[in-house]
């Protein structure tokens, strides 16, 4: 039955300025939710440009480090001065076959070695078309600069092979009498499939601001600021970029934010990179981080729309309930059913978000793991040249016991011979247990918990940080006598905690008249403690409430990741890592773990 047109209007009259203003209230909690989603998004995206920069930065440095040992291993090789020196043709040949194995075996696209007049005399690629040898280099900026202070860092383009790459270039022979240098080249196509995997792109800038190694290959070789006169003129004498002109590039940064040609907006994450003022910048666009956020703001309008409509539909119904009973229930009854329908979007889109949250909580662990690997690869990164030594020790005997056993067996003396062979097998093993140590560190470890030797874990460590101590000539203690206990642990991460504790105490006690750290395992009734202790200046009272937090640390040059990650897998393994006073007056760590 419908009411009578005079009663209708005198409705309208009465509850249109209400409803207006229940309208003007929605529109005003839309804006300002928009505008407060779009600044959440902004911020988002930045925290995420920057831990994505940082990743891909430190997967940049493992890459660098890896390659920046080659170097310092080829002035050890006895064939690299003797052809520089000599300039023998049988030398050189010698040295061409060494190089290009030690290119296959490290993937470095070219070793070659340089003479003191600039003059390539043995290459990687000797033999091919685009060989180096008899190429003078000369005017290169990383040949003078390491025939003057003895290493060099460069990047330019391949004369030859006209493909980018970083130079790492080290002088053989002393400053007063150099022989020559060796160069091995490196080249980033590796890491920029790696860096591709992430979202948006990244660009790695020189000192001059251009962008050399890049995911946007519009934007290689392109100018983030203009030139000046005098970079210009440096880049052209040394043909850094070969014949390509460098242009502005497809984005425009300023400060924390960028806009590429067509007017797109994006955030900028930008740290330095581990060369000499560079740069490393990761961009995303905000696009579809603003999408999303005007999706929720729709989401979030509609409901409070809803509680709005339905808070003043109540309202009218209390004041009019004897003039329009019988139209109120008819409006409940379409406005419960409307209600049902959107609350029952609503809790849709809850759950599509719920599912959103568990799959971002998946990602979260993957990105914790590859955090902990990175971490793990850095570490080793630190050890390699001790573990060098190591090896290379046991190397030397074995090649003079050959050469003694070569000598026994012409002399018809098998006894002699036959125990040099002995002491070689035993060397060999030695070997074989450190080259397999850090194997298994370096690999990715797994989740599983079990029954794992504290003699063990303490072995491996050693195995691959002793070395570090015996050069730095610091008295490590650790227990002896009985066997330990078994704890419920995983071994390659358990040796991860250790290395990145007794390297902190390593770079404590730097500097100590009497450096010390020691190591104690004590047995408990709830469990088992692994104390790592220093006689160092202990820890800074500034940080020490938050030296498990993500990048706080008292290392000017440290990221502050390492007493992180070591928290976190003591926590998977159902144990406790933390600080304690040191006896021995510096710092002090305690590992609770559980009894196998």
């Amino acid at each position: 039955m419908s009411l009578p047109p005079s009663i209708s209007r005198h409705y309208l009259r009465r509850y249109a300025l209400p409803v207006l203003a229940v309208l003007l209230v929605a529109i005003a909690a839309a804006l300002a939710l928009r505008v407060y989603a779009h600044r959440q998004a902004v911020a988002g995206l930045r925290t995420e440009a920057v831990r994505i920069a940082r990743q891909q930065e430190r997967l940049l440095n493992s890459e660098l480090q890896r390659f920046r040992l080659l170097p310092i291993v080829l002035v050890e090789y006895p064939d690299v001065a003797a052809a520089l020196r000599n300039g023998s043709h049988q030398a050189a040949e010698r040295l061409n076959e060494k190089l290009r194995g030690l290119a296959e075996r490290t993937g470095a696209p070219v070793i070659y070695a340089i003479d003191r007049s600039g003059r390539t005399i043995s290459a990687s690629n000797a033999g091919r078309p685009d060989s180096f040898v008899g190429r003078d280099y000369s005017f290169r900026p990383y040949f003078r600069q390491a025939m003057r202070t003895g290493t060099a860092e460069y990047f330019a383009l391949g004369n030859t092979s006209h493909r980018p790459g970083l130079f790492l270039a080290r002088r053989i022979g002393p400053a007063s009498a150099p022989d020559g240098v060796v160069v091995v080249k490196v080249e980033f196509d590796r890491i920029v499939q790696a860096w591709a995997s992430d979202a948006g792109q990244t660009l790695l800038l020189d000192d001059h601001g251009v962008v050399v190694v890049t995911t946007d290959p519009r934007a290689e070789f392109t100018l983030t600021h203009p030139l000046t006169p005098a970079a210009q003129a440096a880049i052209r004498d040394s043909q850094q970029f070969g014949n390509i002109t460098l242009r502005p590039g497809p984005y425009r940064i300023i400060g924390r934010d960028a806009t590429d040609r067509d007017g797109a907006r994006f955030v900028v994450g930008a740290i330095p990179a581990p060369l000499p003022h560079w740069r490393l910048v990761h961009i995303l666009p905000t696009k579809p981080a603003l999408r999303d956020a005007d999706s929720w703001v729709r989401s979030a309008t509609a409901l409070i729309g809803v509680l709005l409509v339905g808070l003043t539909l109540v309202a009218i119904w209390r004041r009019t309930r004897a003039e329009r009973a019988a139209m109120a229930r008819e409006a409940l009854e379409d406005e419960v059913a409307r209600r049902t329908a959107e609350l029952r979007a609503t809790n849709d889109q809850l759950t599509v978000e719920i599912a959103e949250r568990i799959r971002a909580d998946q990602r979260f662990r993957a990105a914790r793991e590859e955090l902990a690997q990175a971490n793990r690869l850095g570490s080793l990164g630190s050890i390699t040249a001790g573990v060098a030594h190591e090896i290379n020790q046991p190397v030397a005997a074995i090649r003079t016991l050959a050469d003694n056993a070569r000598t026994f067996l012409s002399r018809d003396k098998p006894e002699q011979a036959s125990g040099n062979l002995a002491t070689i097998v035993e060397l060999t093993e030695r070997i074989g247990s450190i080259v397999q140590e850090m194997r298994r560190f370096v690999r990715r470890g797994s989740h599983g918990l079990g029954p794992v030797s504290l003699d063990a874990v303490l072995d491996g460590t050693m195995l691959l940080i002793g070395d570090r101590f015996r050069t730095a000539g610091v008295a490590l203690e650790r227990p002896s006598g009985e066997a330990l206990p078994m704890v419920v642990a995983g071994r390659v991460r358990l040796e991860q905690v250790l290395v990145n504790l007794l390297q902190n105490a390593l770079d404590a006690v730097a500097g100590c008249p009497s450096p010390r750290v020691r190591l104690t395992v004590a047995e408990r009734a709830d469990g088992i403690e692994l104390i790592v202790e220093d006689n160092g200046p202990g820890l800074d009272p500034a940080i020490a409430t938050e030296i498990f937090t993500p990048f706080v640390t008292g290392k000017p040059d440290g990221l502050g990741l390492g007493l992180g990650i070591a928290q976190d897998i003591m926590t998977e393994f159902g144990g406790v890592l933390e600080t304690i006073p040191s006896t021995l007056g510096g710092a002090g760590f305690r590992l609770r773990m559980r009894r196998a």
